[in-house]
């Protein structure tokens, strides 16, 4: 077995998937921007976190479903894996329709909370509501991606990840600028967008014949147990850079008002591009390292994740140069005025500098989930967001809204140093013997 053809034939196409889909993050945010200006741009900004708590929840289902499918598939209980498939699509879908539920009234209040006044207030509310309304199809498109990814599909799941790629660019020109619908088309295009990757998802299914099963046997509770302990590590890494985002906003808002959140958004943007970027390599090695756990090879998982160290880390140099380099002119894709490119052009080399950390912290915490040492990737992702919090309520005091800034890139260094504490930790331990403790559990 060639290791690293392996590594590269499931990490490119889900870096590649993960690529477009950062400009997807953004699309809604270019468009908007460029026909109504700045205040739209911190109102997609503010409301985006609802829209990505909603694939947040999509992919941590469909990630600990598919973890368990890639483990069972390993150990050849071929049954097990199906009716992990089947359990996953039963909570994807009802947890789109309860939130969607959720949403409607909680969502007004939420984005509130998060800072939004004004006219910037009314245009988020405009775009979250109709982001509610498609909810199920959000949560669906992005569940069902890991199980493609984990069925050998890499390339279709790339597809249909770029088929709503497109279908969203295309619909966010039609209904933003030509009509235009504002905040309203925006929002319309992004959910249309997430309806086709779903379809595209659904063919899949259809031609791989990879049936679920909805018999549990008795089952039931011990699957949904473990889909839970693994999701919530790929949830909480999905949303993370969304608790982010808000704690960001709102600490931004009390020392520099609505200058320096709309300064913001445009660095979260591009921000959002490079942790997907990252994200595509510790989603993409999952199933080789999932599998190799399953299989009780924790040799070859060991040398799939130093791969992904390496080529993590080369990724955010290169993202961090190339940016660096284009940080006068990053703003001006988004329509921002002079004052706020020049703002970006300050603040953006800031939050780079974090994510050549976010590179080593990310691959460290797939590796965990990917394995099932769900403490220790909670305990980095949790961890993480608990000590911007912290940060947050002291440096913004001393330094005013650099304090804001410079807070994001120490948490990440915090991360990344514990991270590496974990894995020396782990060299000590007997993890074959981890295999089959959980081979036996099962």
């Amino acid at each position: 077995m060639n290791l690293h053809k392996d590594f590269f034939r499931f990490v490119i196409p889900s870096m590649l998937a993960f690529a477009l889909s950062g400009v997807y993050a953004i699309a809604d945010g270019f468009f908007v921007g460029n026909a109504l200006g700045d205040n739209a741009l911190a109102a997609i900004n503010i409301a985006y976190p609802l829209t990505a708590f909603l694939q947040a929840v999509g992919t941590g289902l469909g990630m600990g479903g598919a973890v368990e499918y890639a483990i069972s598939s390993g150990t050849g209980d071929h049954h097990r894996s199906r009716q992990y498939f089947g359990m996953t699509l039963i909570l994807l879908l009802l947890s789109g329709i309860f939130l969607t539920i959720l949403y409607l009234p909680a969502a007004p209040f939420v984005l509130h909370f998060f800072g939004a006044q004004g006219n910037i207030q009314i245009l988020a509310k405009e775009y979250i509501l109709y982001i509610t309304f498609g909810a199920v199809f959000q949560i669906l498109g992005t569940g069902i991606v890991p199980f493609i990814r984990n069925m050998g599909g890499s390339i279709a799941a790339m597809f249909a990840m770029v088929a709503g790629f497109f279908t969203n660019i295309l619909l966010d020109y039609l209904f933003v600028w030509k009509l235009p619908m504002g905040m309203m088309g925006a929002a319309v295009a992004t959910v249309i967008g997430q309806a086709v990757t779903f379809l595209v998802c659904l063919i899949f299914l259809l031609y791989k014949k990879e049936a679920p099963i909805f018999t549990f046997g008795g089952h039931g509770a011990g699957l949904l147990k473990n889909i839970f302990q693994v999701g919530l590590s790929p949830f909480g890494l999905t949303f993370s850079p969304n608790i982010t985002l808000i704690l960001v906003n709102k600490s931004a808002a009390l020392t520099g008002g609505t200058l320096a959140v709309t300064s913001y958004a445009p660095v979260s943007y591009i921000s959002c591009v490079v942790l997907l970027l990252l994200q595509g390599v510790s989603d993409g090695c999952q199933p080789l390292l999932s599998r190799s756990f399953g299989e009780g090879n924790m040799k070859n998982a060991v040398k799939y994740r130093n791969m992904a160290y390496r080529f993590s880390f080369l990724v955010a140099v290169g993202s961090f140069l190339l940016l660096y380099a284009l940080r006068g002119k990053a703003a001006v894709l988004f329509g921002a005025s002079n004052t706020i490119a020049e703002n970006v052009s300050k603040m953006l080399p800031i939050f780079l500098f974090g994510y050549l950390f976010v590179s080593i912290s990310r691959v460290t915490t797939a590796y965990f989930y990917a394995t099932c040492k769900n403490t220790w990737a909670y305990i980095l992702i949790y961890g993480e967001v608990i000590f911007l919090f912290l940060l947050l309520l002291i440096l913004p005091k001393l330094e005013g809204v650099y304090g804001t800034w410079i807070s994001v890139p120490i948490s990440q260094i915090f991360a990344m140093g514990l991270s590496l504490f974990f894995i020396w930790r782990g060299r000590n331990q007997r993890e074959t013997k981890e295999v089959y403790s959980y081979i036996e559990s099962e």
